[in-house]
């Protein structure tokens, strides 16, 4: 027990982590308008946030796999507290776009070394459960950062949110100190080992797969707000528990993904999962001014984007057993360029199109991830065939 309140631990950052991502798409109008800038502007602080994400946190994890992870973990947290209290003080769009910066590089490293840590403090014969607790952490910030972060953007003004965040960091990290071990580092693998997997064409196809299907989900999540607000003509009054609704369709389109993967194959839940993710976003687009449809297909929308990762981890995961870690890293790496594609995609299209319109242009990526799916099918099975052929 006690360690699994240790996970808990790093749960509770990992929630943090994600509501400091997440929760800019429940008032980014709000910045928007304090700032004097256009939301398609303000939704590059995402693209910014992402591309830092991706690119240093393997670079930084790579440099820093020796030291003692508990000590590495302390360290990348303060620098993501200052990103958030440089975000709670900044006037300016250059400051913020800094500390985004700055929270990127920190939440990067934090996120890896907390698994680090939890594979190696978990119980034993607990150890997979232990890293689904984790990384809920990121389910449970869509399900109550998001909304709560828009109530309190509302109510004391969206930069309060950011000061939040940093004081239960603060919170953390004295519980950090108090409660994990240290755990020593490891060999580090190398960007060029890692970069090889590429030269594999069902990884270059399954990594694509959520590079597509990503960027279609960013370029309409990430300007949510805008998108129901002034897109579907949403009231906002009805926002938060929009929001909220989204959160928890969140985790039980996970739950269901990962039960019908198991059940009934990973093609075929992606392809079912995508199927109604391009419809049930249809016709959300066409649900403007009926608040209970845009709930309902909200929902299913939420629901179905979410039960397609479960699958596609697992997905990525069978693609080269040997080296799963190293997939899964990739493709956390391809998920933060996927969140700055659709951030710099949405920001592009409603300068020129209604905001209604990102619906879709997102289906666009879906689509075309559906296609690869059913293509990686295709290689897989004539691989299994040849495979077969040459044991006879």
């Amino acid at each position: 027990m006690k360690s699994m309140w240790k996970v808990y631990v790093l749960a509770l950052i990992s929630f943090l982590i994600g509501t400091s991502q997440f929760a800019t798409s429940g008032f980014l109008d709000q910045i928007a308008s304090s700032m004097g800038i256009t939301v398609s502007k303000a939704g590059q602080f995402t693209t910014v946030y992402a591309l830092t994400y991706a690119i240093a946190t393997p670079l930084l994890i790579s440099l820093t796999a020796k030291m003692d992870q508990r000590k590495l973990t302390l360290y990348s947290l303060g620098i993501f507290i200052v990103g958030n209290l440089l975000s709670y003080f900044s006037t300016s769009f250059v400051l913020f776009t800094s500390s985004r910066i700055i929270c990127a590089i920190g939440a990067g490293v934090v996120i890896v070394t907390a698994l680090t840590i939890e594979a190696k403090i978990a119980p034993v014969g607990k150890q997979a459960s232990s890293i689904a607790t984790v990384t809920i952490g990121f389910t449970l910030a869509l399900i109550i950062g998001v909304p709560f972060g828009r109530l309190l953007s509302s109510a004391f003004g969206w930069r309060s949110v950011f000061l939040d965040i940093s004081l239960f960091g603060v919170i953390a990290t004295i519980i950090i100190i108090a409660v994990i071990p240290k755990v020593q580092g490891e060999e580090p693998i190398p960007l060029i080992k890692q970069l090889a997997l590429l030269k594999n064409p069902k990884v270059l196809l399954g990594l694509f797969i959520t590079l597509f299907w990503l960027s279609g989900y960013a370029l309409v999540y990430i300007y949510i707000s805008p998108y129901l607000l002034k897109g579907l003509g949403l009231s906002e009054d009805l926002l938060s528990p929009a929001l909220l609704v989204f959160g928890v369709a969140c985790f039980v389109g996970s739950e269901a993904g990962g039960y019908c993967a198991d059940k009934y194959g990973i093609t075929g839940t992606l392809l079912v999962s995508m199927s109604l993710d391009i419809s049930s976003l249809i016709f959300l687009s066409l649900s403007a001014y009926h608040s209970i449809i845009i709930f309902v297909f909200l929902f299913l929308w939420s629901a179905s984007v979410w039960s397609i990762q479960p699958a596609q981890l697992l997905n990525l995961a069978t693609l080269v057993p040997a080296q799963s870690g190293i997939m899964l890293s990739l493709n956390q790496s391809i998920s933060q360029i996927s969140m700055a594609i659709g951030a710099a995609l949405g920001g592009a299209m409603i300068n020129t199109f209604p905001l209604v319109s990102l619906s879709w242009f997102g289906n666009i990526g879906v689509i075309i991830a559906l296609s690869l799916v059913w293509r990686l099918h295709r290689l897989k099975t004539i691989k299994g065939k040849q495979n077969n052929s040459s044991a006879i």
